[in-house]
């Protein structure tokens, strides 16, 4: 599944994966080449390091997004909750850098779930977890 904005809740420019590379029931790995439109801090050389963590929110949103159409459920909203154990080894990333973004559901209950997250690129690795909340099916949110 390569149409990305069939599998998150976003649009437009706030797209920032351009594939999905891998997945299987607990991880997902994505692609992007890092644009410098100045979106989220960034210039036409470099985006800011920590931008990395919404990269991993939209790969685990990704992960969402394929699960939910696996069972035939609507793509929804989820929350970011918070991020613990940031590690990275660069401050920014250089615009047109390819990066792999690889996600691996470590805990799930109902409702919250913790992925180990990293990203990888030339001279560039970054890790976290993030603990993300998605909201129950209510009774207007039909299959589709």
């Amino acid at each position: 599944m390569n149409d990305i904005t069939s599998l998150i809740p976003h649009s437009g420019e706030m797209v920032l994966l351009d594939r999905v590379i891998d997945y299987d029931d607990n991880r997902l790995s994505a692609e992007l080449l890092v644009r410098g439109d100045g979106l989220l801090a960034g210039d036409e050389n470099s985006v800011p390091a920590w931008v990395g963590i919404e990269y991993m929110a939209q790969t685990i949103a990704a992960y969402a997004g394929i699960a939910a159409k696996q069972a035939k459920q609507p793509i929804r909203l989820g929350f970011l909750l918070g991020t613990r154990r940031y590690s990275s080894n660069t401050d920014k990333f250089r615009v047109g850098a390819k990066l792999t973004i690889e996600v691996e559901r470590i805990f799930q209950d109902d409702n919250l779930s913790v992925f180990d997250c990293r990203i990888l690129g030339d001279d560039v690795d970054v890790t976290a977890n993030l603990n993300v909340y998605q909201p129950p099916l209510n009774n207007t949110q039909t299959n589709e």
